[in-house]
């Protein structure tokens, strides 16, 4: 029979490990697979069983929520060896543009920016800076090292792969003189008081304390939005989608291409310009 138990889960964890998953990627999928091994109750695992639970998340989840859950015991079934029981995602429409109300504008942004300096947030305003000039994934930000705002480059490894980084000169030089400042003389720039990385959930809570103070909508506010940002200017300036997906990392350019997805009212006027309602 097909019971799931704790050290299968430990194994899971291992399993994702060996396939240089993230460390944010792993937490969420051994917490998805164990929603499903609670809702499962203790019951042998079968393809059935699985499409019964696709169904009851359908209830309450978006789409590509569903399938990010789905993904997560799909790789669980294959690190057991249960590839019978996996099952397939569901069908999404590509979207043709996407809600204003999660996009984070220029000017958004830079409101935030002035609003984190003006209650002494530096280290903040900085880091969004950082991650807004450059691409970087939050869980990146510990290659912004006093060397890297020296070499004006940084080397950044995840999931097997290497990719160079470049700093824009302003950049380096507002770390460097953040560094200076903080008696940091080497490795990692921001830090805690206690000499610390942030964690994603430090620098996300951060940024959602700024909202009010900004007048931002605390929905556009979170870290990878910064990412966006980052990409559709750099798009404006290049039009190269292969370029920009070099930049960010993307190992399909299709992807890259969901970061480029314009505003409802921007689709709206394409419509209005295209003059076939005579």
């Amino acid at each position: 029979m097909r019971i799931m138990t704790e050290q299968m889960l430990g194994g899971f964890r291992g399993y994702l490990r060996e396939e240089e998953r993230s460390d944010s990627t792993i937490e969420k999928y051994l917490r998805d697979v164990r929603s499903f091994s609670a809702w499962n109750a203790g019951q042998e695992v079968t393809r059935e069983s699985v499409s019964l639970w696709k169904e009851y998340l359908m209830k309450d989840h978006a789409p590509k929520t569903v399938n990010s859950m789905l993904a997560a015991v799909n790789a669980f079934f294959r690190s057991v060896g249960w590839i019978e029981c996996r099952v397939k995602y569901l069908k999404l429409q590509q979207r043709v543009f996407r809600s204003e109300s999660k996009e984070l504008t220029r000017e958004e942004y830079e409101r935030l920016l002035s609003t984190a300096r003006s209650v002494g947030r530096e280290r903040l305003a900085l880091l969004m800076e950082a991650v807004c000039a450059t691409g970087i994934r939050v869980s990146e930000v510990r290659y912004i090292t006093v060397e890297a705002a020296r070499t004006g480059r940084t080397d950044i490894s995840l999931k097997g792969k290497i990719r160079t980084i470049l700093l824009p000169g302003k950049l380096c030089r507002k770390l460097l003189k953040y560094a200076k400042q903080r008696n940091i003389i080497s490795g990692e720039i921001f830090l805690t008081r206690t000499g610390r990385s942030l964690s994603r959930k430090q620098i996300w809570a951060e940024m959602k304390a700024l909202c009010i103070l900004a007048d931002v909508e605390p929905s556009k506010v979170f870290p990878h939005n910064l990412r966006h940002l980052f990409a559709r200017v750099f798009y404006r300036s290049c039009k190269d989608l292969a370029q920009l997906a070099d930049v960010l990392g993307h190992s399909s350019i299709e992807t890259t291409r969901l970061y480029l997805i314009r505003t409802g009212s921007e689709h709206q006027k394409r419509l209005d310009h295209l003059g076939l309602v005579v």
